[in-house]
């Protein structure tokens, strides 16, 4: 990965995108292990019209099909949210190549996977992106050879990889496939449902369902013709040879073996990679657990010294309290004179110790009202009585609070 890439990625992600120090790092390292994609900048135009300045990954990454590494070319597209939001990948196949629609590419080179609706901003990255595409293309490529108008002259030194009835290729790389049986073209193919544009900023258009990957206002540098940046990197096919008879040499045997052996490793890997994903994200969710966990027990931690401090200033003042209540109490057992309860209260102005005089007087009086009843209810007093005192008393205590909400007014106190 060269310093220019580094630039160009530092200057794209630097003011246009949120999180900054997280889409830095999963491009540098998918740019790192991917050598054959490079960053740009261009303008990406949305289904509304609408256009934005994104930060793509483009170029070809390698794909093993039928014993040939191909170089297939794509373009990831980061939204300006990455990575709350999955990229948008498409295909985009050079001027001798078609795309060949399936249940992963559509007619527009979009490229639909689990992994992208599926994707989750805590455990996916452009990485493991790339690994999934590399995994499928390698089992149904996304791009085919288009066909050519007039049959070679000239042969080639070992059999055309083309299938009977094809055209094929002078070079001596591997051409690209070419179209399959794989349905026919009317067959529908279940496409997975478009990303979600869940976490996108308010406001602003969301990934679209599937823009046409050739968009008025997006600039594509042209690729160079198959035979020069497309080349392939084959296995050994020079070797194998078809005797005139038809007969099944060693090497035809051998070169199915390895095919086998080929797709069976392919398969245990797709499963293992699989599985190590799922892994990876349990102990994931299982570090975000123990993270929340952890705020809450030091929260609760927090929480503890607060209330210990509190109940240290408490158990001082109370040690103060005590204190001074055995010295008043040391300090009345010395006395000579006997203590008078009705001269133990005082109060430091008229007012307020007419407002005590008031008080003491109702709870009196409400004493004496509650006597008389018991003394009614034991047939102490006759009913007579008990009414007269009652008003009586009644009257007094209405006049006795009166008294107080007068006091309470005049020396502004609540209540």
């Amino acid at each position: 990965m060269s310093p220019q890439h580094e630039q160009v990625v530092s200057q794209a992600v630097a003011n246009r995108y949120q999180n900054v120090d997280k889409t830095k790092r999963d491009v540098m390292t998918a740019l790192h292990n991917y050598r054959g994609l490079s960053p740009k900048l261009d303008k990406f135009v949305f289904n509304d019209g609408s256009d934005r300045e994104l930060l793509n990954l483009d170029g070809t990454i390698p794909v093993r099909y039928k014993g040939a590494v191909y170089n297939i070319p794509v373009c990831i597209w980061l939204l300006d949210n990455h990575p709350l939001s999955s990229p948008m990948v498409y295909v985009k196949p050079t001027p001798d190549m078609l795309i060949k629609a399936s249940r992963h590419v559509d007619q527009n080179g979009k490229v639909y996977l689990p992994y992208l609706h599926e994707w989750n901003p805590s455990s996916s990255d452009l990485p493991g992106l790339i690994q999934i595409m590399i995994m499928t293309f390698s089992e149904m490529p996304p791009v085919y050879s288009k066909p050519k108008t007039a049959q070679p002259t000239t042969g080639a030194p070992y059999p055309s990889p083309y299938p009977s009835g094809t055209p094929g290729s002078a070079t001596g790389y591997p051409p690209y496939p070419t179209q399959p049986g794989y349905p026919p073209s009317n067959t529908p193919y279940p496409v997975y449902p478009p990303t979600s544009s869940a976490g996108y900023p308010p406001g602003q258009p969301g990934p679209p369902s599937y823009p046409p990957p050739y968009t008025a206002g997006v600039s594509y540098p042209p690729y160079p013709s198959t035979t020069s940046n497309l080349t392939t990197q084959t296995t050994e096919t020079s070797g194998i040879t078809t005797a005139a008879t038809g007969t099944i040499t060693e090497e035809h045997i051998r070169a199915s073996l390895v095919s086998a052996v080929s797709d069976r490793v392919r398969a245990k890997l797709r499963d293992s990679y699989g599985g190590a994903q799922a892994e990876v994200s349990v102990l994931r969710q299982q570090q975000a657990d123990l993270n929340q966990g952890k705020i809450k027990v030091e929260g609760l931690i927090s929480k503890l010294e607060q209330e210990q401090a509190e109940l240290d200033k408490s158990v001082r003042i109370l040690r103060e309290r005590e204190a001074e209540i055995k010295a008043v109490l040391s300090r009345l057992s010395s006395a000579t004179e006997p203590l008078d309860v009705d001269e133990a209260v005082t109060t430091t102005a008229p007012l307020y110790k007419q407002l005590l005089n008031a008080y003491a007087e109702d709870q009196a009086t409400q004493d004496a009202i509650y006597y008389l009843g018991e003394a009614l209810r034991r047939d102490v007093i006759d009913l007579d009585t008990f009414l007269k005192h009652v008003r009586s008393l009644s009257r007094k205590q209405f006049q006795l609070r009166a008294t107080m909400i007068k006091c309470r007014a005049k020396g502004n106190m609540a209540g």
